[in-house]
């Protein structure tokens, strides 16, 4: 014991050591960090490193300090800002290689470290994490401090106040202030996008949390969160005609893959001469042909002679001229030219299709089981049996509704009449193709969220666009706020709504409880799918 004891008063002599060095050591590496690196790193390095490294008991005693909070609130900020910066800085590299294969390298103006987004990003983040911690630590403490018999007077005094500070949500409500701090981030479609994800989820968690309290017992079977596709999918289409710089691109190339039997392709054998309409001015033609109130098809085969397209819908000619005399709309003539049924065009959509999209899903489904082996090894039967009705699931609920989406293009030829909303009816479409959701309806909340989310990105960029009203300044930093305040009083009240595991972490994390799941250790997963029910996982 006197040979451990013995050499403790000689290492613990903060004052000799240089309060800047303290305090950045202090607010680089804490003590126990510190003792593992040691262990597994310097312990291996050069004598000569060994010999100038403090022992971790030297190292506590330098960085000793009574109250740690702040320090590790900054280490945390600091090393989010590193990490993000690097990652950025990773991706930037990697995906100038992979991308710009084949093309001439341009170079970029180089943007001062101060102004470069990735740069802004990181720091964004870095301060929402630090101040969300320390404004969180701070309202606590104030009010525990005016939930005192000292501060009685205070309370008589400033009730209405008081009454706020004491609430058990006002350091959830303070701390939600740190989302300011997107703001430092410049605005454009990654700020737009990250305050409209965290506006969906917030939402989810507060209709889980009145879930969990009692507020939808009674509601009908088909109620879920599955009714969000229908009119996403409807602004969607809508927008993919009129207003496709306000529609996301990765699901317009998505689609326009998988539509060969409505786009008619270039064929192989056509002369090169002569010119053949993109995939996207077939698109813009069907807009045109709505503005024109779906006009009849006019055969040149049968007539000659007569001008058989408006003049903005020439482009069209090498679709629509050859097309079937049978066929009596223009917009079926340049869908389906060599088949004047629409029926049997659209059952042979599903045909051509289906097998195509469920060697995708395949794919994907696939790769993303890949962590869950030991399920597959343990029951390998039943988890292949899971895996492939999710994949005809799927693949039957996608196939389906972009088929009824196209094929409502005829429907509506034969039921309405022509002057009978003719550019509305592209959002009715839409709408038929998300009913195919209900299939989905008991696990598909996570696709039906991501597809809320981007048509109100597009329906938000197609309203300032036509003026139908006017962004607000930093609007989408209040947003974030707002929603960031909501997910704070949810996780605050009920962290069991909070359904998503990780988001937990993640929510844990802004308030110093660490990567763990609070909620994890007390109850099972609760897992609710679309129809309302709650099962334990």
């Amino acid at each position: 014991m006197n040979s451990k004891e013995g050499p403790a008063p000689a290492e613990a002599k903060p004052t000799k050591v240089d309060p800047i060095l303290r305090n950045a050591l202090r607010f680089t590496v804490s003590a126990k960090e510190y003792k593992l690196l040691h262990h597994y790193l310097i312990n291996r390095s050069p004598p000569a490193v060994q010999k100038r490294a403090p022992q971790p008991r030297r190292y506590e005693s330098i960085v000793l300090s009574k109250n740690d909070y702040n320090a590790a609130a900054v280490r945390a900020s600091l090393r989010v800002f590193l990490a993000t910066q690097t990652g950025l800085k990773l991706w930037d590299v990697i995906s100038g290689k992979l991308f710009s294969r084949g093309q001439s390298q341009q170079s970029n103006p180089k943007t001062p470290l101060w102004k470069s987004p990735n740069t802004r990003l990181s720091l964004s983040l870095s301060l929402i994490l630090l101040f969300h911690r320390l404004l969180y630590r701070f309202f606590a403490r104030l009010r525990a401090h005016l939930l005192t018999q000292d501060a009685q007077p205070f309370r008589r005094r400033n009730a209405r106040i008081s009454r706020v500070l004491v609430s058990k949500l006002s350091p959830a409500f303070g701390a939600s202030l740190a989302g300011f701090f997107l703001g430092v981030y410049p605005g454009d479609q990654l700020r737009i996008t990250v305050a409209i994800y965290f506006m969906t989820r917030a939402l989810e968690f507060l209709y889980n949390a009145l879930e969990d309290d009692g507020w939808f017992k009674n509601r009908p079977w088909w109620f879920g969160s599955w009714i969000l596709a229908p009119p996403a999918m409807g602004q969607l289409l809508h927008a993919f005609v009129f207003d496709r710089d306000c529609f996301p691109k990765a699901y317009g190339d998505f689609s326009m893959k998988y539509a060969a039997n409505y786009i008619q392709r270039r064929p192989e054998d056509y002369p090169v001469n002569l010119s053949w309409p993109r995939v996207y001015d077939i698109i813009d033609a069907l807009g045109q042909i709505s503005h024109l109130n779906w006009p009849p098809f006019v055969s040149p085969i049968l007539f000659p002679t007569a001008k058989t397209l408006p003049t903005s819908l020439s482009n069209t000619a090498p679709i629509t001229d050859p097309a079937h005399p049978v066929i009596k709309s223009l917009s079926c003539a340049l869908l389906h030219p060599n088949d004047p049924s629409c029926l049997r065009t659209y059952i042979t959509y599903y045909i051509r299709t289906f097998p195509s999209i469920a060697k995708l899903f395949t794919i994907i489904l696939t790769a993303f089981s890949l962590p869950r082996y030991k399920f597959f090894l343990k029951s390998p039967l039943s988890a292949t049996d899971k895996l492939a009705k999710r994949i005809l699931s799927l693949s039957l609920i996608v196939t389906g509704a972009l088929g009824t989406a196209w094929g409502s293009i005829c429907l509506f030829q034969h039921l309405l009449p022509r002057t009978f909303l003719p550019t509305q009816r592209w959002f009715l479409g839409g709408f038929l193709g998300g009913l195919w959701a209900i299939f989905e309806r008991k696990s598909g909340r996570g696709n039906f969220l991501y597809s809320a989310r981007a048509s109100i990105e597009s329906l938000w960029k197609v309203g300032l666009k036509r003026g139908w009203w006017t962004g607000v300044r930093n609007g989408d930093v209040w947003l974030f706020v707002a929603s960031l305040m909501c997910v704070n009083v949810v996780y605050e009240v009920d962290a069991g709504a909070i359904r998503d595991r990780m988001m937990r972490k993640g929510v844990g994390f802004l308030r110093v409880e660490g990567l763990v799941d609070q909620v994890g250790g007390q109850e099972a997963e609760k897992v609710v799918v679309g129809d309302g029910k709650i099962h334990e996982d």
